[in-house]
């Protein structure tokens, strides 16, 4: 009896092992299997910036004893805020040149710099356009320094827009793809021929242009953020009474050159007349020469 039960126990324990070789062996054989580009289009589309962030999530805590408001911690999330800060402003100054110098030693003073420069001049007045870009830590300072010593505050806007998400999630996509494309350069290696190697080849150059697509991005709103954009325009009055010339309509001004130039035919008339003897002095020469020619024809 001790010697069937002895056979019994050893074919069961010979059984087991037989199943856990054949299980790791199945293992090792998926893990050696190559990977296809079907395979790989399916984890493209899979693997998304929500997909891995729930890989981090922790996993839920059931039957926590509640905590009173003393033992709970408030978290602060470290956010790393994008905000796009814009202002337009339009100032009269009294004395343009002086203007002009200082808003150059406070732009250079609060680490900003000019974009962009316009400048113009009238009869009626001076006028700058300038696109200044300021660091966003300076731009409320800098928008009470710019119209200190103005005549007149004419216009004064302030616009915001808050790129966070646009920013978290360009960045999030970006990584996405470059794992993506990390995995299309294995393939590249496994390729067999060279219609393997032209098709996982396109995928890497798709891939890679919406990285940098995506890095440009994510640079433009970093700058954007980091930099506002101040657009002050100033200008000086030089004489009030050429307001009036300046704000006259084109047809106005086409009607008023048909009313010049018929006053200077009209100049032209009476200055002819006004020389009317030498007219008279003419039509007598004229009239003898030909008598004379007349004259003299005959004679021959």
């Amino acid at each position: 009896m001790k010697i069937i039960i002895t056979f019994i126990a050893a074919g069961l324990l010979f059984i087991s092992c037989d199943n856990t070789n054949r299980n790791q062996n199945a293992k090792e054989s998926d893990l050696q299997k190559p990977v296809s580009i079907s395979d790989l289009k399916e984890f493209e589309t899979g693997f998304t910036a929500d997909s891995a962030a729930k890989q981090f999530e922790e996993p839920e805590q059931k039957d926590e004893p509640v905590k009173t408001a003393k033992e709970q911690k408030v978290v602060i999330p470290d956010w790393d805020k994008k905000i796009i800060k814009n202002a337009t402003i339009n100032i009269e100054v009294k004395n343009y040149e002086k203007t002009y110098a200082g808003l150059r030693q406070k732009i250079t003073s609060l680490g900003g710099y000019v974009a962009q420069e316009e400048q113009s001049q009238t009869d009626y007045k001076i006028e700058n356009t300038i696109l200044i870009k300021v660091p966003v830590d300076q731009f409320d300072n800098a928008l009470l320094q710019f119209i200190v010593g103005a005549e007149k505050v004419n216009e004064r806007r302030i616009t915001s827009q808050d790129v966070t998400t646009e920013f978290v999630d360009t960045k999030s996509r970006m990584e996405s793809k470059k794992q993506v494309r990390l995995r299309y350069l294995d393939l590249l290696k496994q390729a067999k021929n060279m219609e393997e190697i032209l098709s996982v080849q396109s995928e890497i150059n798709s891939i890679q242009e919406e990285i940098e697509s995506a890095a440009g991005r994510i640079e433009y709103l970093g700058h954007s953020a980091s930099y506002s954009t101040i657009n002050l325009t100033c200008y000086q009055i030089i004489s009030e009474s050429a307001k009036d010339s300046e704000k006259k309509p084109f047809g106005y001004k086409i009607k008023e050159a048909f009313s010049n130039g018929a006053a200077w035919i009209g100049d032209l008339f009476i200055g002819l007349l006004s020389i009317w003897p030498l007219f008279l002095v003419a039509l007598i020469a004229w009239v003898v020469y030909k008598r004379l020619r007349t004259s003299s024809v005959k004679k021959s």
